[in-house]
């Protein structure tokens, strides 16, 4: 069974450690070294690879650190230069297609965000499970079949965040940036009509905007609309 322990997740910090039971992974190093090692109980060396979404610095802090631990980190080519890290445990990953970390078979596939080189990943195992891992972009257009488990950034509500713009919390500008770079409710909602998810388990809500969300609706829409357990982190 996949397990998923969330270490971060917000514009400050994203790290989820993900497991099948045999091979750990983290998703996003976005945080101090001694961070990710004081959440995993300092067995950093457990970990067979980092997959990284996209450069900006929330998502790859420890990018350098990760190599220099003996990590393999798996990313785009634009991210790695974005970031100045290289070496035989850089790994730069091509769209669309498949490549394995020991028991784990991944899929990236390009996400709409302000940097070049963003990916999302697909990960599936032995045992028929499948996890989508989608953050940081304004659309997916891919589909996917037997997915088991969802990790979807849920950024903002436009209704929220129009209010917001409305009200002069939040500048036009930025309203501009979130909707081209990052995935609101709505996208959420709508990816879930689009996908089968029949065999769904669980799904994780990430990447919340403090000013922008709400958690308990969000949570509460997402669960109405698959009847699986939803984690809002």
């Amino acid at each position: 069974m996949i397990d998923i322990q969330v270490i971060a997740s917000s514009s400050k910090g994203n790290c989820y450690r993900i497991t099948d039971g045999y091979t750990p992974l983290l998703l996003e190093c976005g945080l101090p070294i001694k961070k990710i090692k004081e959440a995993l109980n300092f067995k950093l060396s457990s970990i067979a690879g980092c997959l990284v979404s996209h450069s900006h610095m929330d998502h790859v802090k420890a990018a350098k650190d990760i190599v220099k631990a003996g990590i393999g980190l798996y990313c785009s080519e634009e991210t790695a230069e974005a970031v100045n890290v290289s070496g035989h445990r850089v790994h730069h990953v091509s769209p669309m297609k498949h490549f394995t970390i020991k028991s784990w078979t991944v899929l990236a596939f390009p996400t709409v965000h302000d940097v070049s080189g963003s990916y999302g990943y697909l990960l599936a195992n032995g045992a028929g499970e499948k996890l989508l891992f989608l953050t940081d972009s304004s659309y997916c257009k891919y589909r996917f079949k037997g997915l088991t488990h969802l990790m979807l950034e849920a950024n903002f509500s436009q209704a929220i965040l129009d209010r917001n713009v409305e009200q002069g919390i939040v500048e036009e500008v930025r309203r501009k940036r979130l909707m081209e770079s990052h995935f609101s409710i709505e996208r959420v909602l709508d990816l879930l009509e689009r996908n089968d998810l029949s065999s769904l388990v669980s799904i994780y809500l990430m990447h919340l905007s403090d000013e922008n969300s709400d958690e308990e609706n969000f949570k509460r829409l997402v669960q109405q609309k698959t009847g699986v357990p939803v984690v809002v982190c």
